[in-house]
């Protein structure tokens, strides 16, 4: 007798994990937003004011989205005038790396068309 039990089951991606690299990715923004931290530019107005093209809403939307999925904390000062700062969580750190792991395999995919 044969056994044909399947040893296998259907794989799929994980939704909350591949909606979070949607979210981040279809943000045009994130990745600049993550390059200004890498830098030690933490504070919204600072992000601002050194991003071309970059407004106050669309950052504030991108910090949000990144802060809702635990890649980025926001620390709020209690100081006049109001100071608040972001930094990458160590949960965002795994992240981004993943982020720039995935830019990698686009280069060498981009180098292997030619």
């Amino acid at each position: 007798m044969i056994n044909k039990e399947k040893k296998f089951s259907r794989k799929s991606a994980p939704e909350q994990t591949a909606r979070m690299v949607e979210t981040i990715f279809g943000c045009k923004w994130s990745l600049t937003l993550f390059n200004l931290l890498a830098h030690g530019i933490n504070r919204p107005g600072e992000m601002v004011r050194n991003v071309e093209g970059l407004s106050t809403k669309v950052l504030n939307d991108c910090l949000r989205k990144n802060t809702e999925f635990g890649i980025l904390e926001k620390r709020s000062f209690a100081e006049l005038p109001p100071r608040v700062e972001y930094h990458v969580t160590p949960f965002g750190e795994k992240f981004i790396a993943v982020l720039e792991q995935i830019e990698q395999l686009q280069k060498e995919a981009e180098n292997n068309d030619d």
